[in-house]
């Protein structure tokens, strides 16, 4: 029965992106279902495979070990602020990407991270049958940032039409950035958040292709990717480590403002009608947790959850899932764990849009402009990622 509600809630998905098409007669069918079957064989490799563990085990032992490093840099400056024993979430999730931050910079320095995200996205645009430019922003934006990705891409960005400019946005709003992915790994299992971000980019391809389908002159498609300045090596370095702690403070100061409005709903909701603002929101998502695969006794639960990802942010849902008193089963803690891992929400419109109009303010505009079909793209996305999860777990 599980097989059949996950099959459904493909179709689901799909129809739910074909109804906010903006061209339905020119949507391409086969690399919609190639990639489909891609994303199956993906999730059944990393998370039902040997060599898929392996691969996860090897990724996981990666990111504790920079994690390790990362805590040595912080214990050096605030060492002592916390009792013996205890774990802030600041000290131990949120700085650790000042030191990940840094990598990335010597990695984007050295001129290895460029050739990686063009011959992945060179590779993928033969199968998403988008152009190189739609495949490698969607690689750049898992590797430096739904902001950051932008800047590589500034002397294209008045170039664009609407529907690319659309693509791109959506991409990088339906992944997440590498800086923080050891982030979450301290709030979730390793194995699924590596496969949230496979099985992202290929979603978020998917997702476009129906809502946004256009047809891609071949002498348009060129890729032209803005360097930097010359910077020295200890320039770069001194940048990249502030633009960490940049994210880590602003990730920190979303989480407070957040967290606390929630309690706030969930307190004047309780008093005024018994029921707490975030299990109302669970009763609304709960059809979508269900056609995701999730059990009906859960999906209420889970519905909660989802919910607090799609109005905060993923950070927030993440501590409510590793930290909630639920009794969720394995399955749903996996399918929820994949839909939690995007920036999938209506803080990231203005993100995105702000990065967007600080290199082109025209471009920015209309950014803005489709911000909710943008937010609603991504979340098709991340539903349609964990039920792909449903059929393999």
């Amino acid at each position: 029965m599980q097989y059949v509600i996950s099959i459904i809630g493909i179709l689901v998905v799909l129809f739910l992106a074909w109804i906010a098409s903006s061209n339905r007669k020119t949507i391409k069918f086969k690399p919609i279902v190639t990639m489909i079957v891609i994303q199956i064989l993906l999730s059944l490799l990393l998370l039902n495979t040997e060599f898929g563990l392996i691969i996860i085990q090897g990724i996981a032992t990666v990111f504790t070990v920079l994690l390790e490093y990362a805590s040595e840099g912080i214990a050096f400056v605030f060492g002592g602020m916390a009792n013996e024993g205890a774990a802030p979430f600041f000290l131990t999730v949120l700085l650790p990407i000042v030191f990940i931050s840094v990598l990335i910079g010597i990695l984007q320095y050295l001129k290895i991270l460029p050739i990686i995200m063009r011959a992945i996205g060179f590779v993928l645009s033969k199968v998403n049958g988008m152009g190189k430019l739609e495949s490698y922003n969607a690689v750049a934006s898992l590797m430096v940032g739904q902001s950051e990705v932008f800047i590589t891409l500034k002397k294209q960005l008045g170039l664009l039409s609407n529907q690319r400019l659309y693509t791109l946005c959506a991409s990088a709003m339906s992944t997440v950035s590498m800086s923080i992915v050891g982030a979450y790994m301290t709030m979730l299992e390793p194995k699924y958040i590596v496969t949230a971000l496979v099985l992202n980019l290929f979603g978020g391809f998917i997702i476009a292709t129906i809502i946004n389908p256009y047809d891609l002159d071949p002498n348009e498609d060129l890729l032209e990717i803005q360097e930097q300045g010359k910077q020295s090596f200890f320039e770069m370095l001194g940048e990249y480590i502030l633009d960490g702690f940049k994210v880590a403070i602003i990730v920190g100061a979303m989480l407070i403002g957040f967290i606390a409005l929630m309690a706030g709903f969930n307190h004047v909701f309780e008093l005024l009608f018994s029921i707490s603002f975030q299990q109302l929101l669970g009763y609304l998502f709960a059809p979508v947790a269900f056609i995701m695969g999730i059990p009906l006794s859960e999906a209420v639960s889970a519905g909660g959850i989802m919910a607090t990802k799609l109005v905060t942010n993923e950070f927030v849902a993440m501590m409510d899932l590793s930290g909630g008193n639920y009794q969720f089963s394995e399955r749903t803690m996996g399918i929820l764990s994949v839909f939690l891992v995007s920036f999938a929400n209506f803080s990231s419109i203005g993100i995105i849009a702000g990065a967007v109009k600080g290199l082109n303010e025209k471009q920015g505009n209309t950014v803005a402009r489709f911000g909710l079909k943008l937010l609603y793209g991504a979340t098709l996305v991340s539903v349609l990622s964990a039920i792909i999860v449903s059929l393999v777990i």
